[in-house]
């Protein structure tokens, strides 16, 4: 919750303001669930809010670490359903983490080539269940490292497990919290926003005036294919969605990242370059290759190394400002596309 909805919940229940405010702090700066450790507040209140209200912050039930230190949590909700989250770490010497987060218990969309999608869909995170994952995930890491550093996750990216763009209110308002200095603290440049196409998403998140990185799951350039690996391009094709992100960069004046999972021998022969430096060069876009991370049941392989570089090396030398993603947690099953919604 905002500062504001805590303190005008303490003044409905009859108490002062400043107490939304003691409140607020426990929870989003010291990672508190219970009232009863909120030293500050007066044993009566403590009890009182105890029986009428709840802080919910999502148990970590499992973790798996892999051998390039990403982390994966698997963290159950207050009604039993549960999500993936993963931790990775960034280069540098003062150790810091993004925190790749869910915003549904499994995803509509069904991308063919991504085992979240297989898993089918049950429901829409709420925005406290979206920042409950931030929280209980910094907690359980402090714990695991024996590290207090309050910055110790730095950067947030929306892409876990769902469709961020089809839990557009609870998405938009958790980027809010997440944001809040009086709070976690996370800057809208460190947060970004991961979709599959959803197209009068990206036009709504083109009004919201935040400095967030917006990232398109693009995977294909024509609209046959990328029909067979994202059925959301049904409803909105390459042209459709490629309006909403020229409508996006004309409000906001911020380059987008395109992501294009490379599987082998679907869409990354010399062909395919050449339709994406046609579409995307005009953009000026980032366009990030991530070589598909295999996924137990499904068809699609991953391309040779050899493969990987002839295709970065077409879309260099056609001009795109193109990089290639280091493989992180795919020992783990916690890369790109290998979520799942356990039951």
């Amino acid at each position: 919750m905002k500062i504001l909805e805590l303190e005008n919940y303490l003044v409905s229940l009859g108490e002062a303001k400043f107490r939304g405010r003691q409140i607020h702090k426990w929870i989003y700066q010291k990672g508190i669930s219970s009232f009863y450790n909120m030293s500050d507040l007066p044993a009566y209140l403590r009890q009182k809010l105890s029986q009428s209200s709840q802080i919910s912050i999502p148990r970590v039930l499992k973790q798996r670490l892999s051998m390039d230190g990403t982390r994966k949590f698997l963290l159950e909700l207050e009604d039993k359903k549960r999500v993936e989250t993963v931790l990775i770490p960034q280069a540098g010497q003062n150790k810091r983490y993004s925190l790749c987060i869910s915003t549904q218990v499994g995803c509509p969309v069904g991308c063919s080539f991504c085992a979240t999608g297989q898993s089918g869909f049950q429901r829409n995170l709420q925005a406290h269940e979206i920042v409950g994952q931030f929280l209980g995930s910094k907690k359980e890491l402090q714990k695991r490292l024996k590290n207090t550093d309050d910055k110790l996750i730095s950067h947030v990216v929306y892409m876990g497990m769902g469709e961020p763009m089809l839990n557009y209110d609870e998405v938009i308002k958790s980027i809010y919290i997440l944001n809040d200095p009086k709070g976690i603290n996370i800057g809208q440049r460190h947060i970004t926003i991961s979709t599959s196409g959803e197209a009068s998403g990206i036009e709504k998140l083109a009004s919201e005036n935040l400095q967030v990185t917006l990232a398109i799951s693009l995977h294909a350039c024509n609209n046959n294919l990328r029909d067979q690996l994202i059925p959301m391009n049904r409803k909105y094709p390459l042209k459709r969605l490629m309006q909403a992100v020229e409508f996006y960069l004309e409000q906001t004046n911020r380059r987008v990242s395109f992501e294009y999972i490379m599987l082998d021998e679907v869409n990354i022969d010399r062909a395919d370059a050449d339709k994406m430096i046609n579409m995307l060069k005009p953009m000026l876009a980032n366009i990030n290759l991530i070589p598909y991370n295999e996924v137990e049941g499904l068809s699609y392989k991953k391309p040779s190394p050899q493969k990987v570089a002839q295709f970065f090396h077409y879309l260099s030398n056609g001009g795109l400002n193109v990089t290639l993603r280091e493989e992180r947690g795919g020992d783990i099953e916690a890369a790109c596309g290998q979520l799942r919604s356990p039951s």
